[in-house]
């Protein structure tokens, strides 16, 4: 199912894809590694990021590790900080295997459907498609990803990333423009509820960077890119 979801993805944007060799594409792994490092998911899964030539301001992870930035984000971002907010966040929903459990609650879903048809029950009183969207998958998708931007927030601190830029990417994303639509429509929370719970996170993020090591950690790092980007 992820190698069929990767390729249906590289089919739609393979041709867009830029070389490894592209300045975009390096800035991209050059954050996305030191991510991935502290992430403790370095080894034992394949990493690959992409970039695409595509004015979306967008990027997503598919199952095994396969993440994909579009160039239209890239002003959002800015810099590096900015650019660890969204591959941190997008490298937590593989932490904590999001797919994986979106798919096993679907699968709960439909288990209830099927005991309620045993029963004489209609299913589509209670699972009519109204009901699924705005009471069931689309709540479970946002708690997926607040729990996708705490988890990003931590791994920017603990990689010497500032956390504070990750507000900033999404008050540019809101001064971009286009429609907010209300949050219990989305997927996804709205910049406003996504921007006042990163505030609240914060002082914690500061408090796990001023913890770590950085000055060490960059050198460490800095020797390993020496070393080994090679493999990337």
């Amino acid at each position: 199912m992820a190698m069929q979801a990767y390729q249906e993805v590289m089919q739609q944007y393979g041709r867009r894809i830029l070389p490894p060799n592209h300045p975009y594409s390096q800035f991209v792994r050059r954050v996305a590694r030191r991510l991935v490092h502290v992430s403790g998911m370095e080894t034992g899964m394949k990493w690959e990021f992409h970039v695409v030539d595509s004015p979306e301001r967008n990027a997503f992870v598919l199952p095994g590790g396969k993440v994909f930035v579009f160039t239209g984000i890239l002003p959002i971002v800015q810099n590096e900080d900015g650019m660890a907010a969204v591959l941190g966040h997008e490298i937590s929903h593989q932490l904590a295997r999001h797919s994986a459990e979106k798919l096993s609650f679907a699968k709960v879903l439909l288990a209830a459907q099927i005991t309620l048809s045993l029963f004489g029950i209609d299913p589509s009183f209670v699972f009519n498609r109204v009901t699924l969207n705005f009471l069931m998958m689309k709540p479970f998708s946002r708690k997926c990803e607040t729990e996708a931007d705490d988890m990003g927030l931590t791994l920017m601190a603990q990689a010497c990333f500032d956390p504070k830029e990750a507000i900033g990417v999404w008050r540019r994303m809101e001064d971009a423009g286009g429609v907010d639509i209300p949050q219990f429509a989305s997927t996804h929370p709205s910049h406003k509820n996504r921007i006042e719970y990163l505030t609240k996170k914060m002082p914690s993020a500061l408090e796990i960077q001023s913890n770590s090591d950085c000055s060490t950690e960059m050198h460490a790092l800095a020797d390993r890119f020496r070393s080994d980007w090679a493999r990337w």
